[in-house]
């Protein structure tokens, strides 16, 4: 069996062998392909392997030999799944991997933004604390999230933990899922359409994969709905906010503030509104990347690999059965 992978770096930088997927084969890894080698060095893979690299209906046409998509995540908006399915080629994900790190990441923007941890160091750092009249230093105002209403949209795996954190910090858990109601055992959740859970919340985050239903479901009209202190997460993905109304709600004050771990494009360009504002954090896509969180990713696509050549794969997303 020939394995390839395209855009191996991320999940492992150097520390988290490829050995288990390895084994299977023939294996070969590239770090990053750009979109002009992506045919060429996919060409003979029976197994293609791949986080971010995109696999069109016309990449997958060109690809005779290819019995298995393996991605590298949760979210596979990169594959065509459709073509694939066409094809007989099952595609299979990673559902469940970094629900941990990333309901982490989630309140630590969450704190971030309530907290000013980074903000208070730095003056503290730069000699301020030091010159102060008093024992305690305010400079920017703090809130307690206890009573708070913290919106979920997306309560699945990941959207779960963070409500048992927000929950265990007094916050009470709004929340819309357009397919199913997950019950959280011990904790109580209001479940809202999509406008009413933004007008009554006091923290929106997101936890829903990118469709082409819901991309660009954070927009101009939505927001307005939203109080005036309220706040926005994103760890899912950058497509569900415009962006350019996100910047305009945050210039005017539509809204207090916004915590981002994903952008519509990554990197985020060098010129992007977003930058350079106040009240809006940006994190470089990293609310996955523990190495706890990697090491569980990479033993579930080494399974995934074994049940496909056992005969019966597993975490399939086109409905490919063999």
């Amino acid at each position: 069996m020939n394995l390839v992978v395209l855009d191996g770096y991320t999940l492992n930088p150097g520390d988290n062998p490829w050995d288990r997927v390895a084994a299977f084969g023939t294996f070969s890894v590239y770090d990053r392909t750009p979109a002009d080698l992506i045919v060429e060095r996919s060409r003979g893979a029976q197994i293609l392997l791949t986080n971010k690299t995109p696999l069109s209906a016309a990449t997958i046409a060109a690809l005779p030999e290819l019995k298995l998509i393996c991605v590298l995540a949760t979210g596979y908006n990169v594959v065509d799944i459709e073509v694939a399915r066409l094809r007989g080629i099952p595609v299979v994900n990673v559902p469940e991997y970094g629900s941990f790190s990333v309901a982490q990441h989630t309140i630590a923007l969450l704190l971030e933004l309530t907290n000013r941890v980074a903000l208070y160091d730095a003056v503290v750092q730069r000699g301020e604390w030091s010159k102060s009249r008093d024992f305690t230093l305010m400079t920017e105002p703090l809130s307690e999230l206890c009573g708070q209403k913290l919106g979920i949209v997306g309560l699945g795996r990941i959207g779960a933990r963070v409500a048992a954190v927000a929950h265990a910090l007094g916050m009470e858990i709004l929340a819309y899922n357009p397919r199913s109601r997950m019950e959280l055992p011990g904790i109580p959740v209001t479940w809202l359409e999509l406008d009413e859970l933004f007008r009554r919340a006091d923290v929106v985050s997101l936890h829903c994969p990118l469709t082409a239903e819901n991309e660009g479901l954070v927009h101009a009209g939505r927001l307005r709905l939203m109080k005036s202190h309220a706040l926005i997460i994103n760890t899912g993905r950058g497509p569900l906010i415009r962006e350019a109304d996100l910047v305009q709600a945050l210039k005017e004050g539509t809204i207090a503030g916004a915590a981002l771990d994903v952008t519509a494009r990554e990197p985020i360009p060098a010129d992007s509104p977003l930058l350079g504002l106040k009240n809006c954090l940006i994190t470089p896509h990293i609310a996955w990347a523990t190495l706890a969180a990697r090491r569980r990713l990479m033993a579930t696509t080494s399974d995934n690999i074994a049940a496909f050549l056992a005969g019966a794969p597993q975490n399939v997303v086109n409905g490919v059965t063999l």
